[in-house]
């Protein structure tokens, strides 16, 4: 059995039919129903019910896809580990959420890349969970996002606990009357929450703060994007909760209060995989720590087991 037979047996499988998993691959059909019918006489098992519309898996099938999945994610991962490992190539993808870019991560990437000129370093937004599929698949080797999501092939490092606060817009009572607001004061408003999708996201983590709260705000309005978020309040379609970093973003049509409760905060999260120990990961780490001590910012130590 060859990687690729696992490549076409999984595209079938999450198709549920042929002609559109031939047109992922790239192949005809033809040969790639004759390779599933070769698995099938390799392992001496059914893996599809060929009479089924659409085209589903066996009970054996559905086994076989679970570790078929596993371990083709393995191997990239192994392919890009063994790769920096053995300097074949000295790079650094790195995944960010888009409200990582206006706290301290263009200063870690300045910073690294002046201290280390030697890695080549590449930025990639993307979501919290698609940097961890991005990891386990070997396309990114490191990523910083805010949702806490346990898996046991990704490292994960909380740096720090950014506190949340709230854009309303310009000369807004609430603004006018007070510096510091609770969430229960912000629940006539329209709650303006990005990003739409995907989900989970930060998104959630507002939802679940006034949630935990026993509070419900007068109307929800998603939107995709931080920006689009603030465009709208400085409209005065609403109000926003926004990481704390967003004070830097100045707009002349949005103001920002501080949140009374210290427990509403965002953690900003380094993911990696698990198996990764490479020097380059941990020069990073370092890094970050020193910046923060530079700036007087708090930041959690890591925990045992995390890069030490």
């Amino acid at each position: 059995m060859e990687l690729r037979h696992l490549r076409y047996f999984i595209a079938v499988a999450e198709e549920c039919n042929f002609t559109r998993a031939a047109k992922r691959l790239h192949i005809a059909q033809p040969p790639l129903s004759r390779q599933i019918q070769q698995l099938e006489e390799m392992l001496g098992v059914q893996l599809f019910e060929r009479n089924a519309r659409p085209l589903k898996l066996t009970d054996t099938g559905r086994f076989f896809y679970v570790h078929a999945v596993q371990l083709l994610a393995q191997t990239a991962e192994l392919e890009s580990m063994t790769k920096r490992v053995g300097k074949i190539e000295r790079s650094m993808s790195v995944g960010f959420v888009g409200s990582t870019l206006y706290g301290m991560l263009p200063k870690i990437i300045r910073r690294f890349r002046a201290e280390n000129a030697a890695v080549e370093l590449s930025l990639h937004e993307m979501s919290t969970m698609d940097q961890i599929q991005a990891l386990k698949e070997g396309r990114i080797d490191v990523g910083f996002g805010r949702i806490r999501h346990e898996d046991p092939r990704i490292r994960r490092v909380v740096l720090r606990e950014e506190r949340m606060i709230v854009a309303l817009p310009l000369g807004h009572p609430l603004s006018v009357a007070k510096p510091v607001l609770s969430l229960h004061e912000l629940t006539s408003e329209t709650l303006i929450i990005f990003p739409k999708a995907p989900r989970p996201s930060y998104a959630d983590q507002v939802l679940a703060a006034y949630h935990d709260r026993g509070l419900k705000p007068l109307r929800i309005y998603e939107t995709r994007e931080l920006q689009i978020a603030l465009g709208l309040v400085g409209a005065g379609e609403g109000i926003s909760i926004v990481p704390s970093s967003v004070h830097g973003l100045k707009r002349d049509d949005v103001t920002y209060c501080e949140l009374d409760d210290p427990n509403l905060v965002s953690p900003i999260i380094m993911s990696m995989r698990m198996l990764d120990e490479s020097e380059d990961l941990r020069t990073m780490l370092d890094l970050i720590y020193a910046l923060y001590e530079e700036q007087d910012m708090p930041y959690l130590l890591p925990r045992e087991g995390q890069m030490e």
